[in-house]
């Protein structure tokens, strides 16, 4: 039987490193490609074969969700876990939205990035049993407005949440200023959220953000 290729995306080198050790201890899984951000991630993936995709949702330029997106369409054979800091139902019924098969946290047992790996090969979702309910809890209610963005919106919407400014999200997701502009404007209409404060407490409330998350001043 053939090794599992897995790939991992995450903006932090040490972790990459420490997947990878732990991944490669188990038989008949091996780590095909790293990446530091998800234009990389993207770009590989789409001429490359690859089994599983370990996604990390925070890192530079294109962020988690808009990545995710994107690779379903262009590799939609690849599956893809969301392993990430976020301990949120909400991100997590989006990630299974946009074509995840699992979202995993990082305050998760080591072993359980393994469990995860092998139900997904084995054609399964993975999901923590508290964060299935929640998400089928959420579903029966009425939708609500981050749920009316796209993937892109929603990775600007969560860094204008955290506080950042405009030229701050230019940087951060590798786009003008003007574009960047733009997509504040959008998401404002979208949501009826009008600064970033309302933004920051609206995604604190709704399970989007840490509630250590530094509210704009």
């Amino acid at each position: 039987m053939s090794a599992l290729r897995i790939a991992i995306a995450d903006d932090h080198a040490v972790v990459r490193t420490g997947y990878r050790r732990l991944l490669e201890l188990e038989d008949g899984f091996e780590v095909v490609a790293e990446f530091g951000d998800g234009d990389s991630a993207c770009e590989w993936l789409t001429t490359h074969a690859a089994d599983i995709l370990i996604l990390d949702l925070s890192m530079p330029g294109r962020a988690g969700m808009e990545t995710l997106q994107r690779l379903r369409a262009r590799a939609p054979h690849l599956q893809v876990l969301v392993f990430t800091m976020h301990e949120s139902p909400a991100l997590a019924a989006q990630a299974m939205r946009l074509g995840a098969r699992g979202y995993l946290t990082k305050s998760s047992p080591p072993e359980s990035l393994v469990t995860a790996v092998r139900d997904i090969a084995a054609g399964q979702r993975s999901l923590p049993d508290a964060l299935e309910e929640e998400i089928r809890q959420k579903a029966r209610r009425v939708p609500l407005p981050h749920l009316t963005l796209s993937a892109r919106e929603l990775d600007i919407f969560l860094l204008l949440a955290r506080g950042l400014s405009v030229e701050e999200v230019a940087n951060q997701a590798r786009m003008s200023f003007k574009t960047a502009a733009n997509y504040q404007t959008s998401i404002r209409k979208k949501t009826g959220l009008g600064s970033s404060l309302d933004m920051h407490r609206y995604a604190v409330s709704h399970g989007l953000l840490p509630d250590s998350a530094g509210a704009p001043i």
